[in-house]
This record gives structure tokens, C-alpha cells and sequence, in this order.
């Protein structure tokens, strides 16, 4: 009986040491903050009951003669299993979250330009219309256009115009707020939704962008000549009782875009 209590307390030390090296794992993961303070703290515990068994291990005078006299060392052993079991759990599941957030936003991303694409572009359109008609919030929607894009591939090669789409995608973004979002509707088309946001300060915001892309973004020419400026046309559409769907609110702003373009391209449109 006496092994097998001091067996008990030895291997529920131990597996309060192996518990450490899965939660370092977890708090390696983490960034500094409450949520890591935490697990710092479960830590410096764990590593107290380390001391705690091995001290009751050295200054236990108890002789064991029966099953009842197991309890203590059993507790011990339990809990160490329990804390061991608990510690493992965390870090799999922080990892398999790990891996939901990695695959959902793959799901949501463009993979050559880094900002939303179509499929996340849709439903988030359809929560927006929903928010703004619930609430009576505006909103506006600018559709984006490559001018010449189809010339630029044709003449420069495929690489340089997915340097130029990713060159004004990193743009938008940089230029929109962090509720606003930037998608790849198709081929060299971007779409930007502005919760909030009436057409006349998207209006302001669109000319904001067309400057930013003809002043920032172009093509490196061939030493002695200018670079070839990019430019973009961009049509607006608001949410209003006429305009009152995703789908309505797509097609105003593509037909304002293309108006921008049959009036000469680099030019801002609006469809109200």
C-alpha cells in the first residue's frame, strides 16, 4: 500500500508536468493580453501543485494499511489527470479554431488579390440592404472598373495586370474604413460597399480613389518615356425606395460605371 500511494502522488506530479508543455504551446500561440495573462496564471499553479505533491511526498508520515487510506493519493492522481486532460483539450481545440478561421477566410478571400471575393461580397450586400432598410440607414455601392484593361493584358502580358489589379486593390483598401468592404466582383470589375454612407460622400470618396489609382498606379515604361498611367472608372448606386434590392443596387452602379466609361473613362458616374 505504501508503493502504491507514493506511486499515485509521483505519476500525478508527473502528468502535472507533461500538462506544462502542451499549455506552453497554447500560450506561445496567444498575443499578450488578459486571455494570456490567464493561462500564464493556470501555469504558475499547475507548477505550486508540482511542489505541493513532491512536498507531500517528503513530509508524509502516514502508513497506508487499506483502500481508505488511498484517498488522498488517489485525489491527487485524479486531479493531476483532470488538469493533464483539461490543458490537452484547450490547446486542441485553440488549434482546430485555429484552422476554422484559416479555412473560412481562404472561403472569403481572393487568392490572387488578397480582399473579399464574390461569395463573400453576396451575402454581406444582403445583410447590409437588410441592416440599412431595417434601421433607415443609407448606403452605397461603387462598382469598379480597370480602364483599357483587356489592352494592358494584350500588350504587357497576364503578370502585369494582376500587378495592376493587386496594386489598386491594396489601394481601396487602404483607403476605406474598416466597415466599409472592397470585393472582386469578376475579372478586373471591384466592388466597394459603404454602410452608412449617403452617395454624396461616396461621391467624394469615389473621386478620392480615381485620383489616388491615376497619381499611384502605373506601368513602367522603357528608359526616357513616361510610365503608362492606370486609370478607373467608377460608378455609385444608393440604397433608396426605388433602389431597394442587391440585385437593383448592383445594376445601378454597373450601368453608372459604364456610363463613366462611354463618357471617356477615369470618371466617376452616379446612378441617381
Amino acid at each position: 500500500m505504501q508503493l502504491l500511494a507514493h506511486t499515485l502522488v509521483i505519476f500525478g506530479a508527473a502528468l502535472l508536468a507533461a500538462a506544462l508543455f502542451p499549455l506552453a504551446r497554447l500560450i506561445g500561440a496567444l498575443t499578450r493580453g488578459t486571455t494570456r495573462t490567464s493561462w500564464l496564471t493556470l501555469a504558475g499553479l499547475i507548477l505550486f501543485f508540482i511542489a505541493g505533491y513532491l512536498l507531500f511526498l517528503g513530509e508524509t508520515r502516514q502508513e497506508y494499511r487499506n483502500l481508505a487510506d488511498l484517498l488522498v493519493p488517489g485525489v491527487f492522481f485524479c486531479g493531476a489527470i483532470f488538469v493533464f486532460w483539461v490543458c490537452l483539450l484547450a490547446l486542441r481545440t485553440a488549434q482546430d479554431l485555429k484552422r476554422i478561421c484559416v479555412l473560412e477566410l481562404e472561403s472569403n478571400t481572393d487568392p490572387l488579390l488578397g480582399i473579399h471575393n464574390r461569395r463573400y461580397l453576396d451575402r454581406r450586400l444582403v445583410d447590409e440592404v437588410s441592416r440599412a432598410r431595417r434601421y433607415g440607414l443609407p448606403l452605397a455601392l461603387l462598382m469598379i472598373d480597370v480602364d483599357h484593361f483587356k489592352n494592358i493584358n494584350d500588350t504587357y502580358g497576364h503578370q502585369v495586370g494582376d500587378q495592376v489589379l493587386i496594386k489598386i486593390a491594396a489601394l481601396l483598401a487602404r483607403s476605406i474604413r474598416e466597415v466599409d468592404v472592397v470585393a472582386r466582383y469578376g475579372g478586373e470589375e471591384l466592388v466597394v460597399i459603404l454602410p452608412s454612407t449617403p452617395a454624396a460622400n461616396a461621391t467624394i470618396l469615389a473621386e478620392r480613389l480615381r485620383e489616388g489609382v491615376a497619381t499611384q498606379i502605373a506601368i513602367p515604361s522603357a528608359p526616357g518615356q513616361a510610365d503608362i498611367r492606370i486609370t478607373i472608372s467608377i460608378g455609385i448606386a444608393e440604397l433608396s425606395h426605388e433602389v431597394s434590392t442587391t440585385a437593383a443596387l448592383l445594376e445601378g452602379a454597373d450601368a453608372a460605371m459604364y456610363r463613366a466609361k462611354s463618357a471617356g473613362r477615369n470618371r466617376v458616374e452616379s446612378a441617381t
